[in-house]
């Protein structure tokens, strides 16, 4: 780790101000920044201690949404009675996640924010990673890939991208506020996280100098009937193979409105608009989930290991659609 400096800023225009240093980057509950800084992977000049914010709380709107601050902690987010009731896939995604004593330190705009668990990316052993180090290489792509993505990769880049969190908000039309030099901005979450493109290590939307303040969820017809199904190589603290995160409105057994996200098989929280147009107006059985989940893999590329992603993310899919109908 190299050295860096600390500051705990007073209030939000503190914060703001003490952002705008060279080098400097929010930390909150550190469960991503600390790790990568141990790693030599990220080095940042200055840390600024966002923990005293007031930003850590789950406030209901007059509109019906749900306003949820960035320093609200994972599990507090999770067991929150009106996410549970009128967001379920959220609070099921954030379970699936992480351990439990990690969800108490996360926060909702850290796990926005953080990165790829890709081990090129995360082994400054490997010269080769243009996230790391931009114009280097990815030597994910002729190197073992079974974890990287089968959707939004380019050349430059096929890491995938690591939160359960993000993709049940994507499925929730979800809102990221944030503020900065130039005031504040609203960002939709579908805009929030960037395909890599040639530029794989501008990863969000964010700017230099800016903070999220907190993300909203708008009243929908589709949210109560929500589900997250996540597939993994084992039981609990692993990160997806596969994940699937849907919200249905049902008229009778047809689908009227539908949102469908997927996890751990592209390059961001993956909205498959392709499997909404398959789903919507449909009736919700066997064979049209089956048909959501083979248009939303249709565009999907292998690589040399990681194949067998496709038809796992297609039984999350259906699984989730099953699961969501039924609730």
């Amino acid at each position: 780790m190299q050295p860096f400096s600390f500051s705990q800023p007073r209030n939000q225009d503190d914060a703001l101000v003490q952002l705008r240093q060279s080098g400097a980057v929010a930390i909150a509950g550190g469960t991503t920044l600390v790790d990568l800084m141990k790693l030599d992977v990220q080095s940042p000049a200055h840390l600024v201690d966002i923990n005293s914010l007031p930003l850590n709380r789950i406030e209901s709107l007059p509109d019906g949404g749900v306003r949820i601050g960035a320093m609200v902690r994972n599990s507090d987010l999770a067991h929150d009675e009106a996410v549970m009731k009128r967001y379920p896939v959220l609070s099921q995604a954030l379970l699936a996640g992480a351990s439990a004593q990690l969800r108490n330190m996360a926060t909702t705009g850290g796990n926005l924010m953080q990165r790829t668990r890709c081990y090129y990316f995360r082994d400054p052993a490997y010269a080769a990673c243009n996230k790391r180090a931009p114009g280097s290489g990815c030597a994910a792509l002729e190197g073992f890939n079974r974890i990287h993505a089968v959707l939004g990769g380019s050349e430059h880049c096929v890491a995938t991208h690591p939160s359960d969190m993000a993709v049940a908000l994507v499925a929730l039309d979800a809102v990221v506020h944030v503020v900065g030099p130039q005031g504040e901005r609203r960002i939709p979450i579908e805009d929030f996280h960037k395909l890599p493109g040639t530029t794989p290590h501008i990863e969000t939307a964010v700017q230099n100098g800016e903070l999220i303040t907190h993300v909203t969820l708008p009243k929908s017809s589709f949210a109560h009937r929500s589900a997250y199904v996540k597939l993994r190589d084992r039981a609990s603290y692993e990160f997806a193979l596969a994940s699937a995160a849907v919200a249905v409105d049902l008229s009778g057994s047809t689908i009227r409105e539908v949102r469908v996200a997927l996890g751990g098989v592209a390059t961001k929280p993956w909205r498959s608009h392709e499997a909404e147009q398959a789903l919507t107006g449909a009736p919700a059985n066997a064979d049209t989930f089956r048909a959501a989940a083979e248009a939303a893999l249709k565009s999907a590329k292998a690589l040399r290991y990681n194949a067998f992603k496709i038809e796992l993310a297609k039984m999350a899919l259906v699984r989730a659609l099953n699961q969501a109908v039924q609730a």
